[in-house]
This record gives C-alpha cells, structure tokens and sequence, in this order.
C-alpha cells in the first residue's frame, strides 16, 4: 500500500501540488495553520482538479473521490504516516527552518523532505538539521498542476537515494526533472531569467526601448523556440555554435553597461568554434545530427512556430496601421 504524500503550506504553489498528487491517486496529508486556509483552498484545488478532467488528462470520477483521499490537517502529526514530504511555504528562512523541525520530529528517518524554493539554497536549508541527507529541492512552477517543470537540486549533502526517490516520484506525476547537481544560487532556470530580466532593466534604463516594447519583442521571439527546445539547440538549429561564437565576441561587449574588455569565449564554445561546428547545417554542434535527425528538427521547428504565429495572431491581433497590439 502506498503511503500517502505531505505537503505543507496551500499557498498558490502548494495548491497546484496537491492537485498534481491527488489526481496521480495518491493520499495527501495537507498541513496548514487554520481551518480557514484549508477552506480558502478547497474551491481552487477543486477548479485545477477540473481543468485536468476538461483537458483529458484525468478521468472524470476524479472529481467525485479526490476529497476523500485529502486529510486537511491544522498539526504535525498525522504526517507520521508519510513517506515524502513537501514543504511550500513562504520564502523566509526562518519560517522554513521551523517547519522543517516539526516535520523531523514526527516523520520516519527515511522519509524525504522537499523544499518548494525558488531562491534559498538547499545546502543552507540542510544546515542544523538531524538527517541533511534526506533534504533535497523541489522546485515547481505555476500552474504547478498544468506544467511539465520540477527542478530538482541537490544540496550539499543530499544522497544518491534522495534525488533518485524525488526524481522517481517527479515522473510519478508526469513531469519532466531536471536535475541540479551543483547548489547555486537561482538553480539553472531562474539564474539563466535573471540574467534576462537585469539585461532588460539595463535596456529600459538607457533609453533603448521601453518597457512594452521589450515585452512584444521578447513574446514574438522567445515563444518561437522556448517551448520547443533550449539555448543550445536553438544555437544548432540556428546557425550552430561556429555562428553564435562568432557573434558572442560583438553582442556581450556592454551587456548591462559592462565596459570592460572582452572576455574569451567559454572552453567549450571556443572548441566548437575551431571545429566549425555548424549544428544542424553540418551535423556537429552541440549536439550531433544524422542528416535525418537534420531534418527531423528542422521540421519540429517550423511546426512549432507556426502554432505560436497562430495562437499569437488569435490572442495579440496586429493592429494597423502600426501599433501596439497589448
């Protein structure tokens, strides 16, 4: 039989994971600190419950059990019975800190304990704690009920079991981990965002464009490919690591008004670079290519952008004479 699920905190994260569970069949034990918040949470887990029946990802009689498979708690101990735990509470480390001692002082030694954060690394999460090996993180995304994201990072003294029992359940509840071997500040996919997100305050600050300007030309540009590959493919779909290395020696001059001298290319791109690696063009890039995986990708590509060019000409319709279409 298998044991039921914690989750601590039912905040709009928190909500989103106890849909993902609840309609993967398992038992929740959900932990807040009122009957109120649990009340306040009923209505939207019933609502992200019914959107996985709409889209035909759960059957209907989801709707007429899942209550009956939810154990709203308002103290620690019913997550006794847990196996795996996850924590979604507010990002203050002082107030994980806390749960994290309540959840040790009722739950086996060889449970799992997750940690929904974005920010605070998970090595400084494991610290003062009594088995810091079975701490890992867990980060999810909103809609956490709809989306394929879960981040997964390993602290310092996370275990081999740890990350392949959070992995396990991860694909439990159909999502797609990637894992975080190394514990930096940000993981891989907000550091990677951030990095954006400054260089495109930089843009608005010296007068570049402004700031609905750059929304447009994000949305038009990143929805091409974001959904349909990463940064590196992209790079081979587009032209391969020879081009962008090329390129990178111009464009990172100045990037957030850094006005010092050019660095070297990375090592790695460097290398590309003096292969001629042409990604696609020639098979060799980031990654390798048959000259049908060519033209497999090729094809995936214009697909993919030609449902994004329609579902943005549905939703964001191109006013004219010229116009913002927001």
């Amino acid at each position: 039989m298998r044991k039921p699920i914690g989750v601590v905190g039912l905040g709009l994260l928190g909500r989103g994971i106890t849909a993902s569970l609840l309609e993967r069949g398992f038992d929740v034990v959900a932990v807040v600190p009122t009957t109120a918040e649990h009340a306040a949470a009923l209505p939207i887990i019933e609502q992200l419950l019914g959107e996985l029946v709409e889209h035909g990802v759960a059957p209907q009689d989801l709707l007429i059990q899942w209550r009956s498979r939810l154990i709203q708690v308002t103290d620690w101990e019913p997550l006794a019975d847990c196996s795996f735990v996850i924590e979604s509470v507010y990002e203050d480390l002082k107030l994980k800190q806390s749960v994290f001692e309540e959840i040790e002082r009722v739950v086996a030694t060889d449970a799992v304990i997750a940690s929904n954060t974005s920010a605070i690394p998970i090595s400084v999460l494991q610290q003062k704690r009594k088995h810091p090996q079975r701490f890992v993180g867990m980060h999810w995304a909103e809609p956490a009920h709809a989306t394929r994201f879960l981040e997964l990072i390993r602290g310092e003294s996370t275990s081999d079991e740890t990350m392949l029992r959070t992995e396990e359940l991860g694909r439990q509840l159909g999502k797609d981990p990637t894992i975080c071997q190394k514990d930096v500040p940000g993981f891989i996919v907000n550091r990677i965002a951030y990095a954006m997100y400054r260089e495109a305050l930089h843009l608005v600050e010296t007068g570049v464009a402004d700031v609905e300007t750059i929304d447009r030309s994000m949305r038009n540009t990143l929805g091409l490919w974001a959904a349909s590959c990463g940064p590196f493919r992209w790079i081979d779909l587009t032209g391969g690591p020879a081009l962008y290395g090329l390129a990178m020696q111009h464009v990172a001059v100045g990037l957030q008004g850094d006005k010092t001298p050019p660095e070297p290319l990375p090592q790695s791109l460097a290398e590309l670079v003096r292969q001629d690696a042409r990604g696609i063009a020639n098979g060799h890039g980031f990654y390798e290519y048959t000259p049908e995986e060519s033209a497999r990708w090729e094809d995936r590509q214009r697909r993919h952008a030609w449902l994004v060019k329609d579902w943005l000409d549905a939703e964001f319709p191109i006013r004219n004479p010229a116009g913002s279409s927001d």
